[in-house]
């Protein structure tokens, strides 16, 4: 049968081709991190950032599954209760691979059959109350194949004959040693002559008083062999040990040694496709209790439609962010994100703490999420595949003694152009705020033109209300060169309050000084009247 079973990959070739590393997005892991994803997608056993995908077929396939997990929580449970068995499975291949030729290595081949019929039997019970349920290729493949293997005859062949080697093997408790002596009883040669199921007496009196026999048979010891009694020495007991031991291993040889070869011709063609899914299922297990989350919060979820015309598109409607929804108690607000020809670049201003770093990251998420075949928070999507996702947000000063932090932002950014191309993400906060508002600006302004050049969606969200005045500029600049328009965005004040509502509007020129003193109590207005309250007080 064949192995190459997969939940993420639809066919061999979409599979063979993200091994070979075409198809993939490059998003990382620290961009996952730094999106706010990684917060609520942690895997174990794999990292998120290999399996992104710029192949549609991949992304749809997955959601299918993605949905059969949602609409089916007997699903997950029955993915998960097969886990422990796997990985002990993979433990005993470890240890077998260190034993190989070994006795112990021709009983773990036994245990792992049982293992192996264990993991079917359970992951059969739990697919067959749901299989006319699933409506995922890859869910319903899943089903198909573990009720194929249990109906089989040779499963059950293979079933029979492992009851019937595990209870001769594990009836076994003595064996029977001859020992041939010469001429003056000295030990010539040994060997095993039988194997028991009984183990042997003692022979000494006590034992016999209390078995209440005073017979002695070929069960019973009539002379310890001295090397396991007291004052010998460790190497003498291991000698003998591993006299035995060899002596047991040729017995064995001879029933066992055949079942190393099922395991390899039979049992492992069948265990290694669960095996090799084992981070499958751990992804997808672990990001449709994500969406479950989402779900039983209120929040809309989408399939969001992929568009493969070769078109730079990116339509959101309703967009908010999953990682903010997740810990906030009030109801999100949401807002829509378009990039078209008429704008695939944003300057995205407005007042501190009103919005721009959560929408700027929702799109991340919501385009990442799209690549990994999950459906989007959004009320309504379509997007192209992006490559590769780059994001230039703030970071810590580990780097910044030798650079300063202005020339570690710059350095960091200029790799950015580095891999960046028409259908990569780009996603800009606070960059360029280590210097002052003109310096900041005019880098700004350049970076802003370079992306312009190469077509690549970007949202640049900043304080810099001076680059936001200079769009008209940029778009001037950018035209001369044969590059694509630049658009602002503004995070919206309403009624002296923020709105967290992002719209596409020109700038209001405010810096929102006045607005984020008035907040911390820095306003001429609030400062007076702390120093009037201080004043009664005294």
């Amino acid at each position: 049968m064949n192995s190459e079973f997969s939940l993420i990959y639809p066919d061999l070739s979409t599979r063979n081709a993200a091994y070979a590393g075409k198809n993939i997005a490059d998003i990382s892991d620290d961009t996952c991190e730094q999106l706010g994803l990684g917060y609520l997608l942690t895997l174990k056993n794999s990292s998120l950032s290999e399996y992104f995908t710029t192949d549609a077929e991949v992304m749809r396939y997955r959601t299918e599954g993605f949905y059969d997990l949602l609409d089916n929580p007997d699903l997950k449970d029955a993915l998960m209760s097969v886990i422990p068995i796997l990985n002990d499975i993979v433990e005993l291949r470890q240890l077998d691979a260190d034993m190989s030729g070994t006795t112990e290595s021709y009983l773990y081949s036994i245990t792992e059959i049982e293992l192996y019929i264990s993991c079917v039997e359970k992951l059969n019970e739990g697919l067959a109350p749901i299989r006319e349920k699933l409506k995922s290729r890859s869910f319903k493949a899943m089903a198909e194949r573990v009720k194929t293997l249990c109906e089989s005859d040779y499963y059950k062949e293979l079933n029979r004959k492992l009851t019937e080697l595990t209870d001769r093997v594990r009836e076994i408790k003595s064996i029977t040693v001859g020992v041939n002596l010469d001429s003056q009883l000295r030990p010539s040669s040994a060997g095993v002559l039988s194997i028991n199921s009984e183990q042997f007496k003692s022979g000494e009196l006590l034992e016999k008083i209390l078995r209440m026999s005073f017979k002695n048979d070929e069960y019973t010891c009539i002379a310890a062999l001295v090397p396991f009694g007291r004052g010998q020495s460790e190497n003498t007991k291991t000698a003998l040990s591993y006299a035995f031991y060899s002596a047991i291993n040729d017995v064995f040889k001879a029933s066992v040694k055949s079942w190393k070869m099922i395991v390899q011709s039979y049992v492992l063609d069948n265990t290694d496709f669960l095996i090799k899914i084992m981070p499958e299922i751990e992804f997808m297990v672990k990001g449709s209790e994500m969406l479950r989350q989402l779900k039983e919060r209120g929040y809309p979820l989408t399939v969001p439609e992929i568009d493969v015309s070769g078109a730079v598109t990116f339509r959101a409607e309703g967009l908010y962010n999953p990682s903010v929804a997740e810990q906030i108690a009030e109801e999100i607000v949401k807002n829509d994100v378009v990039f078209d020809e008429e704008a695939r670049i944003y300057v995205l201003t407005g007042p501190n703490r009103g919005g721009k770093s959560v929408i700027t990251c929702a799109a991340g998420i919501a385009q990442a999420m799209m690549q990994l075949g999950m459906p989007v928070p959004a009320d309504k999507m379509i997007a192209s595949p992006a490559d590769g996702i780059y994001i230039h947000f703030p970071i810590g000063a580990e780097d910044t003694i030798d650079k300063g932090r202005l020339g570690e932002e710059c350095v960091r950014l200029a790799s950015v152009f580095d891999k960046v191309s028409g259908t990569s993400l780009v996603l800009l906060d606070e960059s360029f705020s280590s210097t002052g508002a003109y310096e900041a600006s005019y880098i700004a302004a350049e970076v802003i033109l370079g992306f312009c050049k190469v077509g690549c969606r970007v949202i640049f969200a900043t304080h810099l209300h001076e680059l936001a005045a200079r769009i008209p500029e940029i778009n001037e600049r950018s035209k001369e060169i044969g590059g694509y328009p630049v658009d602002s965005l503004v995070a919206r004040i309403e009624n002296g309050k923020r709105s967290f509502r992002i719209d596409r509007e020109k700038p209001d020129g405010k810096s929102y000084a006045g607005d984020i003193a008035d907040k911390y109590g820095l306003s001429y207005n609030r400062i007076m009247q702390r120093i009037e309250a201080s004043s009664k007080e005294k």
